[in-house]
């Protein structure tokens, strides 16, 4: 036992040491960047759906699910990003390696501690904009970006009945975010530089409630409640603003730093899940969330061309086990995810909506001889719009998942 913890915890540290750059969103720009979490890999593959009952898996969505945790858990991460960026005129593509999540659920009786550590937003992007001004120069502008905002959980589920159960996430985030940009005209020498760096830091909770019902001899109803309340971050802004040589970027003159600290807020999310279904079959349910994204805003002020309105996302999926206990066909005992989601995002910049709308469907491969797993899903979808001078995304997106679960509080017994 006390191996199996250290492993877990040793690979919580190397997993805090990976810097996650694991995003080439243009809009990435906005805000704290990206938001990267979307549960599990299992619930990722049914469109987001995370009303289901899983005594095995950890279902990262709603923390009254660790209570149904029967074993020791410990999962572990990792996608493959695939990006094509399309403006009016132009296509790029890009594409991105990133560990997604790293958790461990240790059953104490009738309740669960868990504790785990993911990317809670991801910042990556290079963008040049060419412009011709009202007197005729022709100006560049070249800006970049790197880093993000993680997210470490300390979770606890408690089962109140076989049916009902409560749970509480308390999460520290964390994370530095670092932008640059160059401005230059064409034909002229000298440009200008303007480095940014913000250390973004904060505390969240997350309430959960689960509850199932048996109306059949072999199906249940599920029903799923989380709420986050709004919360506070905390940015330390510096920047430092230089004329610069563009033969070899050497600073030209003194740089002027600026350092400012204000405090962004995290929206309060509300989201019901039902489902309806077999666990040892077939399930199939719906999640919806609402994001009261209006309250949210941009690390500087100065940005002007974006505003936020609240936010909504709207998941379909279920999964289906030909035959959970067959010892002939190992295909049977496979479990076949699938399931698809849209979100309005709340963000609308240039007046106009960013909407993301994706496919999902996955794999849920034992491991013969124990309860464990592993996961592999895809994930392809849309997101954004190239009127108004802005970028269509479409994306690919291969997981994987480990997922170890094991009795490690067992007592061993020599005759």
């Amino acid at each position: 036992m006390i191996k199996n913890i250290v492993v877990s915890l040793s690979l919580l540290v190397t997993f805090i040491s990976v810097a996650q750059d694991n995003t080439a969103s243009p809009y990435s720009f906005y805000g704290i960047g990206e938001f990267k979490f979307k549960g599990a890999v299992e619930n990722r593959t049914m469109g987001g759906v995370a009303v289901f009952k899983d005594s095995l898996q950890i279902n990262f969505l709603n923390p009254a699910s660790y209570a149904n945790l029967k074993t020791t858990s410990f999962t572990v991460s990792g996608s493959q990003n695939y990006t094509t960026l399309q403006s009016q005129n132009e296509k790029e593509k890009a594409q991105r390696t990133s560990l997604d999540y790293l958790a461990v659920g240790i059953p104490l009786g009738k309740s669960t501690a868990a504790f785990g550590l993911m990317p809670y937003s991801s910042v990556g992007y290079k963008i040049r904009n060419t412009f011709t001004d009202e007197e005729g120069f022709f100006r560049n502008k070249i800006a970049t970006g790197s880093g993000g905002v993680s997210r470490l959980f300390f979770g606890y589920g408690y089962r109140l009945t076989s049916e009902l159960s409560l749970g509480l996430d308390i999460n520290y985030h964390f994370g530095t975010i670092e932008t640059s940009s160059l401005e230059y005209i064409t034909g002229i020498q000298f440009g200008t530089r303007e480095l940014n760096n913000s250390r973004v830091t904060g505390f969240s909770t997350n309430l959960g409630l689960m509850y199932n019902k048996k109306i059949t001899e072999k199906n249940s109803i599920f029903t799923s409640l989380t709420y986050s309340p709004e919360s506070k971050f905390t940015v330390e802004n510096s920047t430092l603003i230089s004329t610069v040589n563009l033969t070899n970027l050497s600073v030209n003159e003194s740089e002027d730093e600026f350092v400012s600290t204000n405090k962004l807020t995290n929206p309060s999310k509300l989201s019901l899940g039902l489902g309806f279904g077999n666990m040892r079959k077939l399930a199939v349910g719906t999640q919806l969330t609402f994001t009261q994204s209006s309250d949210f805003g941009n690390r500087f002020e100065d940005i002007n061309n974006v505003t936020y309105k609240n936010g909504t996302k709207v998941g379909v999926g279920g999964f289906y086990i030909p035959k959970q206990l067959s010892y002939s066909n190992y295909w049977n005992r496979v479990t076949y995810r699938a399931g698809m989601n849209f979100e309005n995002t709340g963000m609308v910049i240039n007046n106009e909506e960013i909407k993301d709308y994706g496919i999902n469907f996955g794999l849920g491969l034992p491991l013969t001889g124990t309860l464990s797993n592993i996961n592999i899903g895809f994930e392809y979808g849309s997101r954004g719009t190239n009127k108004a001078n802005l970028i269509r995304e479409n994306y690919f997106n291969v997981l994987i998942s480990l997922s170890l679960s094991d009795k490690w509080f067992v007592k061993s017994k020599y005759n």
